[in-house]
């Protein structure tokens, strides 16, 4: 059986390769890539795949090596990148990740919006990878998560 990662997609900046590093638990440096990068327990995506519809089936056929994807929105930029309904091309949970949440508070209700367009449900979690602001409950909701569906799993195959 395929392992299964934690997706994580965003605008350029928006720190997902620092979310990757966190939850990988390694201490890498940070560099732009072109790449889809394959982690321990995660795959990051480059975000010339949203910013190019194009590439959208490409993010389709990446999920398939997830459990779930999570979409991350910068609050120190508040572009909207994604098409409206983004997450109903998905099969698997989506979490909204505001990053940067430590930048231009006024900007939160504008990324909250830009989620709930996307079609990503609530609960939101704001992170700021320099103080860890957010981080752990992220980390409780991701293992909560990846606890169903293991049980999910476990029921598929009795």
């Amino acid at each position: 059986m395929k392992r299964k990662r934690i997706m994580i997609i965003g605008p350029q900046g928006a720190g997902k390769t620092s979310l990757a590093n966190w939850l990988n638990g390694v201490k890498k440096p940070l560099r732009r890539t072109a790449d889809v990068l394959y982690g321990a327990r995660t795959l990051e995506v480059p975000s010339a795949y949203l910013e190019n519809t194009w590439m959208y089936r490409h993010l389709i056929a990446l999920s398939q090596d997830a459990w779930c994807i999570v979409v991350m929105v910068d609050q120190s930029k508040p572009q909207a990148l994604y098409s409206p309904g983004f997450a109903s091309a998905f099969r698997c949970p989506l979490i909204g990740v505001i990053g940067k949440c430590d930048c231009c508070p006024a900007h939160r209700p504008q990324l909250v919006r830009q989620l709930e367009t996307i079609g990503v449900e609530p609960p939101y979690f704001a992170i700021n990878m320099a103080t860890g602001e957010g981080l752990q409950a992220l980390q409780m909701y991701l293992e909560h998560l990846e606890g169903g569906r293991a049980s999910d799993e476990i029921h598929h195959r009795i």
